[in-house]
This record gives C-alpha cells, structure tokens and sequence, in this order.
C-alpha cells in the first residue's frame, strides 16, 4: 500500500520534481521542520488535487474489499460483491434524481449528489432486507440474495426512466455512475471517514465468527454462535460503509471481487487474514487504477469504473467457473 501512494502522489500530469513533491509531503508532518520547495501552484496541486484523490481512493477501495470479503463469508457465496444487496443501484438513482431535478445546488453546504447516493443506497438495502426477512430462519441468505436481485433490477428501471426524462443531463449523470475520483476534496474525506472506519471496525472484530460461519447457520448455531443475528449486524456495516463509498465515488464494481479472492491464494481461506488484508490489499488496489485512470490517457482522464471493470470482468469470469467446477 504504500508503494502504491508513494506512485500516486509523484506522477501525474504536472511536471513537479521528486525533490519538491516529497519537501511538500513531509512539511505537513508537525515538527520536522521541512519546508516546501515547490511553488504555491506546486503545492496546492500535490495536496489539494492528487492527495484527497489518494486518501478518498484508499478509503473507497478497503471499503469496498471488505464488504465484498464479508458478502461472500456470511451467504457464503464467493461471487457475492458489495452491490449484492442494491446498494449500487439504489445509489445511482438517488446520484440520478439529484443531478437531474436539483438544478440550483450552488448555494448547498454540500453537493447534493453524494446525499443522495447514500440515501438511495441505504434505502434500497432497507427494501432488501424487508422482502428477505420472508425467507425464513435458514434460507435467509438464499432470499436476502435474491431480494437484492428485484431490488435492483427495480431501482434501475426507475432509474433509466428518469434519465430519459431529463436527457440533457446524461452525461452528467453517466459519468459519475462510471466511477471516479477527479472531484476527491478533504472534505469529502471528512465526511466519509466515520462511516467506513466504523464499518471496517465492525466487520473485521467479526472476523473469527465469519470462519465458523462457513461451516452453516445449524452447526453455527449449535456452536453457540446466532448465526442469524451475525448475518444481520454484518450485513447492515458493510451496506453502510459501501453505500458511504459509492456516494463519493461512483458506482466502482469489482473490486470486492478481485481483492477477496486474489487474498485466499495468498493468504489462505481464514478469514481472519482476510478481512485485515482486504483493508491494506483494497485500498492499494484502488489508488492504482486511479492512477491509471488519471494517467494512461493524459491530459484525458478514463472513468475509474472502466479500469476495475477491464481487470474484474475477466476475473468474475475466472471464479464463475471455479465456483462451478467445486460445486
């Protein structure tokens, strides 16, 4: 991971010399007495444009690591991903209905966009959770599975109806459902931070439950653990932290699915590994393909969803038929 912000923070389109982005970094640290060498214009462009994109990305992509890690322990599911339950869709939707009918946002404490999003991902989770709770005790994750499923495809019909409704604002739209970081701001980070370090907390203290949550609910339960009530308390903290996520960045797919599982033939199946190196491992992943994105086309800039959809894509396809050939 740090090599991966190292990389980050000193390329990029502005020619600013190794020398002047590291003085820069470290003047930020209290006490060393480091100065910047770079100019005012040097400066704000290493911490105000490349760094929040850098901290923002990190954030987004552990998040989204370990909520697709959680999906796949507790329905026990390996192509399960953090939109599973739809998060994403009820996010692009609430995305949608804010860049298409608040047309005056300037005068907002913040963008509209992003509230919305989270708004629209929790809701739909909540409708998930609703129609999956009919399941019964033991096919809950099946029905949960499955809830997410019509939820989604429901969100995005409306969804679709709406852009057609406003089509001068598609291409707004469409580019912040694509996925992306160009408009990373600290404040942004601010506002995220306790949403997905609370979630991270959470999942990770259930690590040692989610290995005895892979032998089944029965035996789970016969074992002392309420299977049930682990299943809900998890699945609630990774919807949150990935509805958070996905409001700042966009709708970015793959990455619980590249990341969780690249880990097990690493790292084995515990998930007690798992989990604290999907933080490390997701968020290192991210900040790359961001960089991708911002560079492999300059001065252009390719969608971040684009490039974890070009490596997840094939992936998926690799664990779709893995998954088939043990079943």
């Amino acid at each position: 991971m740090g090599l991966a912000i190292v990389a980050s923070a000193f390329v990029g389109p502005a020619d600013l010399s190794f020398y002047g982005v590291l003085s820069t970094l470290l003047s930020k640290i209290p006490f060393l007495g480091v100065h910047s060498t770079l100019s005012a214009n040097g400066a704000s462009i290493v911490w105000q444009i490349r760094m929040p994109r850098i901290v923002l990305g990190g954030l987004v992509g552990a998040m989204l690591a370990v909520a697709g890690a959680t999906y796949q322990g507790v329905f026990q599911n390996p192509l399960a991903d953090p939109y599973l339950l739809g998060v994403a869709a009820g996010a692009g939707l609430g995305a949608t209905v804010a860049v298409e009918f608040v047309k005056n946002s300037s005068s907002w404490p913040v963008s509209p966009v992003p509230a919305a999003a989270f708004c629209g991902g929790v809701l739909a989770a909540g409708f998930t959770f609703v129609l999956g709770r009919s399941g019964g005790r033991y096919r809950a994750g099946a029905t949960l599975v499955l809830a997410g499923v019509a939820v989604a495809a429901f969100f995005t019909a409306i969804q679709t109806y709406a852009q057609q409704r406003e089509t001068q604002t598609l291409q707004q739209t469409y580019s912040w459902i694509l996925g992306g970081l160009s408009t990373a701001s600290w404040q942004q980070v601010q506002i995220v931070v306790p949403y997905i370090a609370l979630s991270c907390l959470v999942l990770v203290m259930y690590r040692r439950i989610l290995d005895v949550m892979s032998v089944g609910d029965e035996e789970a339960d016969s074992l002392g653990i309420r299977a049930q009530r682990v299943r809900t308390v998890t699945v609630l903290f990774a919807t949150l932290g990935t509805a958070a996520a996905v409001s700042m960045s966009g709708l970015i797919g793959f990455v619980g699915i590249i990341i969780p599982h690249t880990l097990r033939l690493i790292a084995g199946s515990s998930y007690r590994r798992i989990l604290p190196l999907s933080l490390l491992y997701g968020a290192a992943f991210l900040i790359l393909a961001d960089l991708v994105a911002r560079t492999i086309a300059s001065p252009a800039e390719i969608p971040l969803g684009v490039i974890t959809a070009f490596f997840g894509a094939p992936f998926f396809l690799v664990v779709l038929r893995q998954s088939q050939r043990s079943s």
